[in-house]
């Protein structure tokens, strides 16, 4: 009789096309994944795996079966999810995917609340790309993401949370490090540090560039928002940095966050899950919790890009 261990297996197969990768995923040994998918092509009759020196290659009805295990799968998440929200609305776990250039400068602000508010969530943190949560949400992976807007897809809904400025950060000795407040203007020719492919932030940056007249720096793309910060601090160049991203770090001696004039660049995060959802009642009170914590750190942030002094989220 075909399981659902089994359906758990064919569908990381099919996902990563490596019996190594999708073992370690299963947390269960090669041999033990190889022996289950023999089994369950001997039940159904039919292979599902063409194996060979080169790599793992589903069959055509593999490929189907896989796709359908993965729909089969997701309605016994529905289930179970429905079952958590008839329990007890604000208990068990929720996978919450976050992307890099947010995750490490979100949580600090967010969490202790979180873990008071919602002392019987236990959440499991899953940081990657914008297009990997997208996916891995779409697909069930996780339950719920923070990502940036817009993201497309018609089986998601979303709570918006917050407006994230961007500022400009550049050494103490640049030009521009003496402004109060700079127009996108002030950017024409310039150029600036971005991430690598792949970052949602990247792509925000470059849209930037493309209002402002700045050109990407061709020689140099960094892999996190923490290597983009040294480098300025280094007197290396200058780049966009989010808001939040500005409130941490060892750098204000030789880094300048400069705002820009009205109507300034920015992101908008927003919490989404999917639309068939058993848990939608606690994914709003999660989100109104996070709004409600992350906006007045916005909005009291000085023009330094630094709390003042005699205030805290919780002010």
């Amino acid at each position: 009789m075909t399981t659902f261990r089994e359906l758990e297996y064919l569908v990381a197969l099919a996902k990563y096309r490596h019996f190594g990768r999708a073992a370690e995923a299963c947390l269960i040994s090669q041999p033990t994944l190889s022996a289950q998918l023999k089994k369950l092509e001997t039940e159904l009759g039919v292979q599902l795996v063409e194996r060979d020196s080169r790599g793992v290659i589903l069959t055509e009805f593999g490929v189907k079966a896989a796709e359908r295990a993965r729909r089969i799968l997701l309605e016994v998440q529905h289930l179970k999810d429905a079952a958590q929200e008839s329990r007890n609305p604000e208990s068990g776990a929720v996978r919450l995917g976050l992307f890099p250039t947010l995750g490490p400068y979100l949580l600090p602000l967010v969490m202790p609340g979180i873990v008071s508010r919602f002392p019987g969530v236990q959440l499991l943190l899953i940081e990657e790309k914008s297009d990997a949560l997208a996916a891995s949400l779409r697909n069930g992976e996780i339950d719920a993401a923070i990502l940036a807007l817009p993201v497309v897809g018609e089986q998601f809904v979303h709570e918006f949370l917050f407006e994230e400025p961007f500022l400009l950060a550049v050494p103490k000795t640049h030009p521009l490090s003496d402004r109060d407040r700079i127009s996108l203007a002030s950017l024409s020719h310039e150029e600036l540090m971005l991430l690598e492919e792949g970052h949602c932030l990247r792509d925000q940056a470059l849209d930037v560039c493309s209002l402002s007249g700045a050109m990407e720096r061709p020689t140099f793309r960094a892999t996190s928002l923490e290597t983009l910060r040294h480098m300025v601090g280094a007197g290396l160049g200058m780049t966009l940095m989010p808001k939040l991203a500005t409130l941490t770090g060892d750098s204000a001696s030789t880094t300048r966050f400069v705002h820009f004039e009205q109507p300034c660049p920015s992101r908008r995060i927003a919490l989404f899950w999917r639309k068939r959802s058993a848990r939608d009642t606690l994914f709003r009170s999660l989100a109104s919790h996070i709004r409600d914590a992350v906006t007045p750190v916005i909005d009291q942030c000085g023009a330094d890009g630094v709390m003042p002094s005699a205030a805290s989220p919780d002010d």
